[in-house]
């Protein structure tokens, strides 16, 4: 597949059968391009009509060459106070492009782990939702911060 889309560095989806179990880890591996440039990241979420709520929690953990992760803990509108969803598409599945990082540079050489994991809650509920439904898939995207 070409790209016309040169800001592109990476650009992977992971389908999520059904629904998306707390304990699930999406992982995305990736090879540093350079130690020097900067990059921005993003989540992808792609989202049916089954998914019931106006906002998103994750988790996700950046892991370095050398061992170190940064972890952190996100949260993404989806719909609109009204209920319409959020994101790009004209059928029932819409698509969210969700910034993770912005102007960071990756200053290690080597292989980079991005791991994602579902973290939400109903409200007034101790426990979180341990199947959340509507979400099909989720994406890792790295673009150049400047434009080529």
């Amino acid at each position: 597949v070409t790209s016309c889309d040169s800001n592109q560095v990476f650009d992977d989806y992971k389908s999520v059968p059904g629904t998306w179990n707390k304990d699930e880890v999406v992982q995305f591996n990736f090879t540093a391009p350079d130690t020097t440039n900067t990059y921005n990241f993003f989540v992808n979420i792609r989202n049916n009509n089954d998914y019931k709520y106006s906002n998103l929690f994750l988790i996700v953990d950046l892991g370095f060459p050398h061992g170190k992760t940064i972890t952190d803990t996100l949260e993404y509108k989806m719909a609109k106070p009204s209920g319409e969803f959020l994101g790009e598409g004209f059928n029932s599945i819409k698509e969210n492009k969700l910034w993770y990082k912005e102007d960071f540079i990756l200053s290690e050489s080597g292989t980079y782990t991005v791991k994602i994991q579902q973290a939400m809650r109903e409200n007034g509920k101790v426990n979180g939702v341990t199947n959340l439904d509507g979400i099909t898939d989720v994406g890792f995207r790295i673009e150049n911060t400047t434009i080529h």
